[in-house]
């Protein structure tokens, strides 16, 4: 299950997700909302086996631990679920992490945190519209451990405006000395409706160059590896096998439902999205209705050549018995572009089990989109 909580207390320059102002009076009506959908996905939800729980955003360590709390029990008399067995995360920037605060949101279930560090170098941070420094950022992690969250995973980004390799590596020589289990990487990218976006032009000026984000890429996979957080998807890395429960779930194409203002699901072969407006939101839901804005059904092979894109972004392949299985087998167009992959040794074949090379993951953009 995803939770989307679009509060924020303020728009980062490059976030083109759904927000909204921190205001009590919209957290009550999202509650509202979030009751009304779950009672509307109860027959959806009944016999199935929950995984994992996720809070997205937004900031939702700004919704509350009580009302998360009340959502949790909602959840569990619908499907029960086992809370020592069951990976439950909540997202939070630094700037509103407090020992107490996550005190309390460990007490109502939470036993995962999701930092949105970004970066440690208080220039970019700037640029990047954070309101949290280097400083805080540190103290808001080691606080979430001593607070008795053993599970914490943080973002970094990299292809920042003005972000050098010395800047990039100074950062990375950090996150060593971190009480964290997981890592998650993402190059920025420029979309539409940001702040970024609108002043691109002279923005993409100051991004680092192909050769720098390759080096950069490189440099992280290299330090993270060599203190613990081992690779096992092409953004992510974890210690103990600490792997992101609800991401190995998009990864392997396991069904989930989003509830929320702008939410996806994927359920029983359909993708679908509800309205990112919390007005008609709330609207559709006191009709007794989805809030549902888009909806397609996904055709076999077009689902199957997906699936498989997607599935190869983890280190350990694809076995392609197991795949071919549980979705139908490869047509001979599909074979014969995994063939022509293979020649450019963008992936590897080993018996039944396909993988990404160094190259195939370097060109990850490539590779999905000859197979799709």
């Amino acid at each position: 299950l995803y939770f989307h909580i679009p509060f924020c207390s303020k728009k980062c320059s490059y976030c083109h997700f759904y927000v909204l102002p921190d205001k009590e009076p919209l957290k009550l009506q999202l509650m509202e909302g979030f009751e009304r959908e779950l009672a509307l996905l109860l027959e959806q939800l009944k016999g199935k086996r929950l995984v994992s729980i996720y809070f997205g955003g937004g900031t939702p360590a700004l919704f509350g631990a009580k009302p998360l709390a009340t959502l949790l029990a909602t959840i569990y008399s619908y499907i029960p679920f086992d809370a020592k067995n069951i990976e439950i995360t909540l997202e939070a920037n630094p700037e509103n992490i407090t020992e107490q605060l996550i005190r309390e949101y460990a007490a109502a279930g939470v036993n995962r945190v999701s930092i949105g560090v970004q970066t440690l170098d208080n220039d970019l941070l700037i640029r990047l519209g954070r309101i949290h420094n280097a400083t805080k950022a540190i103290d808001a992690i080691n606080m979430t451990h001593q607070a008795g969250i053993d599970n914490i995973s943080i973002d970094l980004m990299y292809d920042i405006p003005g972000q050098t390799l010395h800047s990039w590596q100074t950062t990375l020589q950090s996150i060593p000395q971190l009480p964290i289990t997981h890592l998650s990487l993402y190059n920025l990218t420029i979309e539409p409706h940001t702040v970024f976006f609108k002043y691109q032009e002279s923005l993409r000026k100051e991004l680092p160059d192909a050769e720098s984000s390759a080096e950069m890429y490189r440099m992280a996979v290299d330090q993270m590896n060599a203190c613990g957080l081992l690779q096992y998807e092409i953004s992510a890395f974890a210690k103990n096998n600490l792997y992101s429960r609800h991401n190995v779930g998009y990864w392997t194409g396991r069904p989930f439902l989003g509830v929320g203002p702008s939410a996806f699901s994927y359920w029983e072969g359909r993708r679908f999205r509800n309205v990112a407006n919390l007005s008609r939101y709330l609207k559709s839901l006191q009709e007794g209705n989805l809030p549902i804005d888009f909806d397609e059904k996904l055709e076999k092979e077009e689902h199957q050549r997906e699936l498989l894109a997607i599935a190869l972004r983890l280190l350990q392949g694809v076995d392609l018995c197991d795949f071919q299985l549980a979705h139908g087998i490869l047509s001979k167009e599909l074979i014969e572009i995994l063939k022509n992959l293979e020649k450019d040794e963008f992936i590897v074949k080993n018996g039944n089990i396909l993988t990404l090379s160094t190259k195939g993951i370097l060109f990850y953009d490539t590779v999905a989109v000859d197979i799709i």
